[in-house]
């Protein structure tokens, strides 16, 4: 059955990036699945380098390991499992990050990239006793996200998804790095319009970008 969500794309050509889109839903046929097709298809066309890193797809182990938690400040070392993932990252000079919001914090399997990828020596060193961020590469950074509950919930826990995208990430990245979040509150009690709305702004975000 075709998913009524996915939608053809194009759009103008412009300055060329190299995106890393940080995937990361479990279901081949959501809602989310839709998003990430139009994210991707639509960053391709307008001219864009796209590393598509679909974390399930990929099966990307998310537990930091007992010995890779002792490793984590040896910087021989604390790449070793993960040195494919920190190549990519290094590699782009834009993010998008997509996914759902699950207890208000990102999927598991998000969040064991972030663990095992953003350590010392990738998104930061220590010098003199102090935290040096140096992710510089990262000049412009997206979040596509999907809230079950609506926007008021969200800003009574904090909305830490948005916080960790707009904040954490912010102080890590370039300094003139742009930020954008898109988030879509309320998708549990949506209807198809309101969805149909919602693709079609992340479109015209990422023919955009």
């Amino acid at each position: 059955m075709t998913n009524p969500f996915h939608y053809a794309v194009t759009g103008p050509r412009q300055q060329k990036r190299h995106v890393l889109v940080l995937y990361a839903h479990p279901v081949e046929d959501s809602f989310h699945a839709s998003l990430h097709r139009t994210v991707v298809e639509t960053l391709r066309d307008a001219g864009h380098v796209v590393d598509d890193c679909d974390l399930y797809a990929e099966e990307f182990p998310a537990v930091l390991s007992r010995q890779e938690r002792i490793d984590y400040h040896d910087l021989e070392k604390n790449q070793a499992n993960v040195k494919p993932y920190v190549d990519r990252l290094l590699a782009a000079d834009a993010l998008v990050i997509q996914h759902p919001v699950w207890i208000f914090g990102y999927p598991a399997i998000l969040k064991g990239f972030f663990d095992r990828v953003l350590i010392p020596g990738v998104m930061f060193d220590h010098v003199d006793g102090h935290v040096r961020m140096k992710l510089h590469n990262i000049r412009k950074v997206v979040g596509v996200t999907t809230y079950g509950g609506q926007r008021w919930r969200a800003f009574l826990a904090g909305d830490p998804p948005r916080k960790n995208i707009m904040r954490v990430l912010r102080a890590a990245v370039h300094p003139y790095a742009r930020f954008r979040y898109l988030p879509f509150y309320g998708i549990d009690l949506s209807d198809f319009a309101s969805r149909e709305r919602f693709i079609a702004k992340v479109q015209r975000e990422m023919e955009n970008f």
